[in-house]
Order: structure tokens, then sequence, then C-alpha cells
């Protein structure tokens, strides 16, 4: 995947799921449910159980096309193995040694940042977006700050984002939107209750907010 792809999936799409789940097979059945049902890009987690196991899985279903990536990439290592794993982008939770070495592996980075020198730094590294983590406490008025000095950035909210306040962000304009556990709930830890209807309430925002060039 070349960063322009990334950045038209993240267009196109304006949900990226985040699977992080205690049960190897659940998280595989959650990632696939997903993107059976509409949300087809996903990001897996390191810091859940197996999580290489979990991408290698799901790439071997979903085919090499799949929008799949990993997720809590701290190292050069990590992000080496989730390359190896089949992971197509990575995710990091702040600037790490690992933007520049996905970077180096040929991968598109959402990168992790909060503040104005974060996000320079992250794309000073090579980030193709910024991860706006952990959005939480700032909110759509940290979207709104940020993107006055920083028009051109592709900011992708995340932390606590649930289906009504993703819209605020998309609207805002916020590129897209990721979502844990809002979305996800249990079913990577084999709850899978409510997990359709969730999916439903998500997918329904991809014809809202703003496109940005």
């Amino acid at each position: 995947m070349q960063p322009s792809d990334l950045l038209s999936a993240l267009r196109t799409r304006r949900v990226i799921a985040i699977v992080r789940g205690s049960d190897k097979e659940a998280a595989l059945d959650t990632v696939l449910r997903l993107v059976r049902n509409g949300i087809d890009l996903v990001e897996v987690s390191l810091s859940g159980a197996d999580a290489l196991d979990v991408i290698r899985g799901a790439r071997a279903a979903l085919g090499p096309d799949a929008l799949l990536g990993a997720g809590t990439v701290l190292t050069a290592g990590d992000a080496r193995r989730a390359a190896e794993a089949g992971a197509a982008f990575i995710v990091t939770p702040a600037v790490t040694e690992a933007v520049g070495a996905s970077r180096a592996l040929g991968l598109p980075v959402l990168a992790g940042a909060l503040t104005p020198t974060e996000v320079v730094a992250a794309r000073a590294a090579g980030a193709t977006a910024v991860k706006l983590f952990p959005v939480g406490p700032g909110g759509v008025d940290l979207l709104r700050a940020l993107r006055g000095p920083f028009p051109d950035v592709p900011f992708v909210p995340v932390g606590g984002v649930d289906a009504a306040v993703a819209r605020d962000y998309l609207t805002a304009g916020a590129l897209a939107v990721g979502v844990g556990g809002p979305l996800v709930g249990r079913a990577a830890d084999g709850d899978p209750r409510g997990l359709d209807e969730r999916i439903t309430s998500f997918t329904a925002l991809t014809s809202h907010g703003k496109e940005m060039p």
C-alpha cells in the first residue's frame, strides 16, 4: 500500500475500526465480520492477544487487497513483524522509531500526535496522516484548533469516538475517525452481542462529513 492509497481509503471509508482483544479466534472473527459488513478498513492492535496471528489469519482469509493494518506499533521490530504478518499500513500511538522504520519498509503510517509540536514531528518523520490521540479531552475543539495552523494535515481523531461524536469530527474536517470500543465492544473478547447493530450505526457515517482534497 502506498501513502496515497491509505489517504484514499481513509477519505472514502471515513471509519477505521480498531480491533484489540483477549481471544485470538474471537478477534479474527471480529475482523472478518467488520469487513464483510461494510467496515473494511481495519487496524489490529498489537496490544491484543496473538495479534500477529490475527493479522496473518485475516490476510489469508481476505486476500492481498484487504485494507488491513497493525496498530500500537512502537518499535522498528514491531513494524517489521507486522509487515511480515501481512499488515498493509502501520498505526502508532505516538511519534516513535516505528514511524521511520515503517516508511523504510514501504508502509504508510498513521502516527499518533496530540500537540502542535508532535504534529510537526509526525509529519517530519514521514507520517502519511496524523492520529489525533487521545482526542477525548480536547474533543472537536482540539481538532478545530489544530486545523488552523495545519489546514493540510490529514487528521484522524481516535479515543472514545462514538457514532454521534464521529459525525461531529467529520463535519469539523477530520479525514476519518478511528473507533475501538464504541464499535467493536467486547466482540474481540468473545462477546459479539450488538456488533452488527454498531456496525450499521458507523457505516451510516460514510455519507457524512466534509472530504479533504
